[in-house]
């Protein structure tokens, strides 16, 4: 079966940019997905409406023309990192959404309310040691020279975290966290999980739990 997976890349504030994801962009595409990334939108909290409109325009034009048949290959997922998870979640709450819903979505690093870090990150080195511990990203990072350094205090519109927490979204949902993330609200995630857990429709009774691992 042929899958399409577009991706949806940023951590808060970090101006990352799709470069980051090209690794794992091929990761999936061996496995048979077409994958697609786009960059984190700019989102304004003085108009959610529009930043999470145009958002949803640029992942219809990013997924259209993948199949011959319909012009979407299907299933449909949507990976969201950081800023781009937030996004994207925001996104699943509204009623409409141009190009339809996904039929799966991936929420890695969903930010807390407080997104901006109180880390010291005075120097690279100290930034990347928030940003992640695995050493090929942060060689990835290191070595792209579009990546703004030293953005990490900069916070993701409340409005927009309020919007992702409180979504309400109704496609399955794997949601992924680091359990020493400085940037987490694990408190939030856990309440936003236990209202996006898939549920059967033989009285509702869980399908899957939520679970933490030191692994």
């Amino acid at each position: 079966m042929r899958r399409f997976a577009a991706v949806s890349g940023g951590t808060v504030g970090s101006e990352e940019t799709r470069a980051t994801y090209a690794r794992f962009g091929r990761r999936l595409a061996a496995d048979a997905y077409r994958v697609r990334v786009i960059d984190a939108p700019d989102l304004d909290a003085e108009d959610l409406t529009a930043s999470l409109t145009g958002f949803a325009a640029r992942l219809a034009d990013a997924v259209e023309g993948t199949a011959a048949e319909d012009g979407v290959v299907r299933p449909l997922v949507l990976v969201g990192a950081d800023s781009g998870t937030a996004a994207v979640a925001a996104l699943l709450g509204r009623a409409e959404t141009p190009g339809g819903q996904p039929d799966a979505v991936v929420l890695a690093g969903l930010p807390g309310q407080a997104s901006g870090t109180t880390a010291t990150v005075g120097t690279w080195e100290q930034e990347l040691d928030v940003r992640t511990s695995c050493p090929a990203h942060r060689g990835t990072l290191t070595q792209d020279p579009q990546v703004r350094r030293g953005s990490l205090d900069d916070a993701i519109p409340d409005a927009v975290l309020t919007a992702a927490h409180d979504s309400g979204a109704a496609v399955p949902a794997l949601l992924l966290i680091g359990d020493a993330d400085p940037l987490a609200d694990h408190e939030a995630l856990a309440r936003t999980a236990k209202s996006l857990l898939e549920t059967l429709r033989n009285e509702l009774r869980p399908l899957i739990t939520v679970r933490s691992s030191a692994w």
